[in-house]
């Protein structure tokens, strides 16, 4: 596995530490909607929503994250910010038939919100609606399905915004648009956000590889770019997937292969990284740099094992626009700038973001919290490249990104407990919320307690690359 960052001046540090291994629309769906209220829990349900990855409309600030309503603590919470409409979102992960939602609100409640279920992440369809919340603890027995639900407060109770102790959806998980035939094996139960079989297209008609595997380039820009304005490269050689669709990868260690959709060496770019021996292979996507172009990958043995890591199913169908709006929406005040300064062609990582540097805006933002778990002598650019003292501790590296690093060392691997409060990566979150299964290269040493994108197989057979805009 490799760890690539870049660190200021542009320097890179490789390093092998581990074993192989939007806008969202607000225009909704009204029509029968469904007003059934109830203050009595319905037999044995299933809580389908609870650790699984919420975005929001907006925050009040970074101590009151999306995350927060769905982590089974009553202690911590979402609050949006002091306005109408907004909403608070939960991705199921697959298509779940819901029958009951339980609001814990905190004392900003909505007087006027609905419940609405999407399969797309676009068309919402209500499943309830009121204008007379009451606030407290409200059981809602409702009839309805879809991937992802959503509270959309249309008018507050008070001068404040809505805020949510917790957001509890129970139902029966299962349904259309999950996961594909084989499961990926990247961890964590199951494959969430994994596509569809279709996704990978005809995978019959992969030839067979004279070298170690055989690499196939996959369009998945939603008709935005033709197979011959999608470029890869590696190993000196470029071409257009009209030109040349598959390459017979050979045997190489530490390789890059790039991407550009409408011209060669354009602004619109990304790359996987990977060591390939005579018969095995380490790959990952990464956003440890920068988010350029959304990328999936499918790596299929002669043992007919599949593994999937990259965006999830949901990200590649949404629009860029949409991505970069979810993103802005989805993290505090200190990260939005990313989503703008180098758009439309990417997001940078906070590291790589000058407010967040020496002399920045936000040069402090890990300082106080840093000192207070005994890193007294990096920066905070340093913290989210892990760089400085932390190229040596990717424990404590992680720790402080993902602010677990208070916590005994039993507790720092619970992914719940990631990114809970203040101050942390949310730009890794969001890659990580978005990612199947979860995983995600959201800065160097995520691969600590399993987090990464990274992937391994030995007797490999090919390998799909889905290049998505």
């Amino acid at each position: 596995m490799h760890l690539v960052q870049r660190l200021p001046g542009r320097l890179r540090r490789r390093s092998r530490t581990r074993a192989l291994v939007a806008a969202l629309a607000v225009a909704v769906v009204t029509a029968g909607l469904v007003t059934t209220v109830s203050f009595e829990a319905s037999a044995a349900p299933t809580l389908l929503s609870q650790g699984k990855a919420a975005t929001a409309s907006s925050t009040e600030n970074s101590s009151f994250p999306a995350s927060s309503a769905v982590d089974g603590n009553a202690g911590t919470r979402w609050s949006s910010a002091f306005a109408d409409p907004q909403w608070l979102e939960v991705d199921l992960g697959a298509s779940a038939s819901v029958n009951q939602v339980v609001l814990q609100w905190e004392t900003a409640y909505a007087s006027a919100f609905q419940i609405q279920t999407s399969n797309d992440n676009s068309t919402w369809t209500g499943i309830y609606s009121t204008t007379a919340g009451t606030g407290g603890t409200q059981t809602l027995n409702v009839t309805g399905s879809g991937r992802y639900i959503r509270m959309y407060g249309t008018a507050r109770a008070t001068q404040w915004g809505y805020s949510l102790w917790e957001f509890q959806v129970y139902g029966t998980a299962g349904g259309g648009g999950g996961p594909s035939a084989s499961p990926s094996s990247t961890g964590g139960g199951g494959s969430t956000g994994a596509p569809p079989a279709a996704f990978w297209g005809d995978t019959s008609s992969i030839p067979a590889a004279t070298h170690t595997l055989e690499v196939k380039i996959l369009n998945q820009t939603n008709g935005q770019y033709p197979d011959s304005q999608v470029y890869w490269s590696f190993n000196g050689q470029t071409a257009s997937i009209a030109q040349q669709p598959y390459i017979d990868m050979p045997a190489n260690s530490a390789g890059r292969m790039y991407f550009y959709l409408g011209a060669p060496n354009g602004q619109y770019f990304d790359f996987i990284e990977f060591t390939v021996g005579a018969s095995s292979i380490n790959v990952d996507t990464t956003r440890v740099d920068r988010f350029g172009l959304k990328l999936a990958l499918l790596l299929h043995g002669h043992d007919g094992s599949n593994q999937e890591v990259g965006e999830s199913y949901a990200t590649f169908q949404e629009s860029r626009s949409a991505t970069f709006q979810r993103f802005q929406n989805s993290v505090p005040a200190e990260f939005k700038e990313l989503a703008t300064d180098q758009a439309p062609y990417g997001i940078p990582s906070p590291g790589n973001d000058p407010a967040f540097q020496p002399g920045g805006a936000h040069a402090n933002y890990f300082t106080s919290y840093a000192a207070s778990v005994g890193d007294t002598s990096d920066t905070t650019a340093q913290i989210f490249g892990c760089g400085g003292t932390l190229s040596a501790n990717p424990v404590l590296c992680a720790g402080i990104n993902r602010h677990v690093a208070q916590l005994p060392a039993s507790q720092q691997s619970t992914p719940s407990l990631f990114y809970q409060s203040a101050p942390a990566n949310y730009y890794a979150q969001f890659w990580h919320q978005n990612s199947i299964n979860g995983r995600q290269y959201g800065f160097p040493y995520d691969d600590d307690a399993g987090q990464s994108s990274d992937i391994s197989g030995n007797n490999p057979q090919y390998m799909i690359v889905a290049v998505g805009w």
